[in-house]
């Protein structure tokens, strides 16, 4: 049978849609056999009973985190893996980093009142990771925002539209969130025995026009293991962009592994689905056990 992975999946401890559960049963019904929960800021989705439960199904649970930081240009993803999930330093600072979160959300909730936005504040508290992803859903499900959002756009925008034209830095409810650089990140991942991996460097790209040279930077600076090379872009105007053979031969370029994840949300007919099943991207058994092996310590 062939062996598929996924090494970047969000739960419902961030912003995902399904439970930690739900995504080991929706990673056995595609057949995948290696998976990461890459949720932000946050390792809750790992527990014992979950670990038991992927391997009942046969299926290798790797532990990872996905960190939140900022340089002067833009945000920027960084990748943990198979990280000591008891590790104190990195537990307190995700916990610093998700009460951050919420000071940013009340914080951006009055810039978008002051646009004429509504947004359900008490309810977005109740999530522990909550993310501009959260934000936006929120704003461009409410009815009460219909007719701006329409008088703004021409249409119900999407969630990234939203981000990347109202909340993003230069944007009318921008709001600087307390973050971390990279290297801090990094620090914390390599602390708890972890691989760091700059997550989907193609995404910095198109979103923070980053070339080569800033993201070799930012690389290089973290002292990063590896890039998450192997991932299919959406942009804002949700154009599929598979830059995958650019990313590879940049890594090889630069002699740094390569990871693949899917950034695995929702199931809506236009992002990945976990496994990134028909996206044409082909990594043979010997590749993927390459990178558990290198991930593993192995």
């Amino acid at each position: 049978m062939e062996k598929i992975i996924d090494l970047h999946i969000h739960t419902v401890c961030s912003d995902g849609n399904f439970s930690p559960k739900q995504i080991i049963d929706e990673t056995k019904k595609n057949k995948v056999s290696v998976i990461a929960i890459a949720d932000h800021d946050t390792v809750e989705a790992y527990s014992d009973e979950l670990v038991d439960y992927a391997k009942k199904n046969d299926i290798l649970l790797i532990p990872a985190v996905e960190i939140s930081t900022k340089i002067k240009k833009c945000g920027i993803h960084v990748l943990g893996y198979n990280i000591d999930l008891n590790n104190e330093n990195l537990i307190k600072k995700l916990s610093l980093l998700r009460n951050a979160r919420h000071d940013y959300l009340n914080n951006v909730a009055k810039e978008l009142e002051k646009l004429g936005y509504e947004l359900n504040v008490s309810k977005l508290n109740k999530i522990d990771a909550v993310t501009k992803a959260h934000i936006a859903l929120d704003v461009i499900s409410n009815e009460n925002n219909k007719r701006l959002l329409i008088k703004n756009f021409g249409y119900i925008p999407e969630k990234g539209e939203f981000i990347e034209t109202i909340m993003n830095e230069g944007c009318p409810a921008y709001v600087r969130k307390e973050s971390i650089a990279p290297k801090e990140a990094a620090d914390l991942i390599h602390g708890a025995g972890g691989k760091v991996v700059l997550a989907h460097p193609v995404a910095y790209k198109y979103e923070d026009n980053l070339n080569d040279e800033d993201i070799l930077q930012i690389i290089n600076d973290m002292k990063a293991d590896g890039i998450e090379a192997n991932y299919i872009y959406i942009d804002k105007n949700n154009n599929k962009i598979n830059e995958v053979d650019y990313w590879n031969l940049f890594a090889k370029t630069h002699n740094l592994p390569v990871t693949i994840g899917s950034d695995f949300h929702s199931i809506d007919g236009l992002h990945p689905v976990i496994g990134l099943l028909n996206e044409n991207i082909n990594l043979n058994e010997n590749e993927i056990n390459d990178i558990v092996n290198w991930l593993e310590g192995n």
